[in-house]
């Protein structure tokens, strides 16, 4: 019986081992979700202030006075603004033609 009894005791004893490593993992996988978790949140405040920069810089009014301002560009006279097709013109190959080659 004494044998039994101190069988049962290093089994509790085990168990009980078990179960301590077996909390203190846990907490310590938890403190590091939430520290990954804090960390996210930061990104996203990041990427949120970083796209609204990236709309600030890409402003037309912004790109237009730099382009005017300090490379002296200028918007080209209406009048010698000419549309072309995509396509069609000089040296565009069309497919009747690449096909008679």
């Amino acid at each position: 019986m004494a044998k039994l009894n101190l069988l049962l005791l290093l089994v509790l004893v085990v168990c009980a081992l078990g179960l301590v490593t077996s909390q203190h993992k846990s907490r310590k996988l938890f403190s590091e979700l939430e520290r990954e978790q804090e960390r996210a949140r930061a990104l996203e405040v990041e990427f949120g202030q970083l796209q609204l920069e990236s709309s600030t810089w890409g402003l037309h009014s912004r790109v237009e006075k730099i382009a005017a301002g300090t490379l002296g560009m200028r918007a080209p006279d209406p009048r010698r603004v000419r549309m072309v097709e995509p396509g069609v013109g000089p040296g565009v190959a069309t497919r009747a033609g690449a096909q008679n080659r």
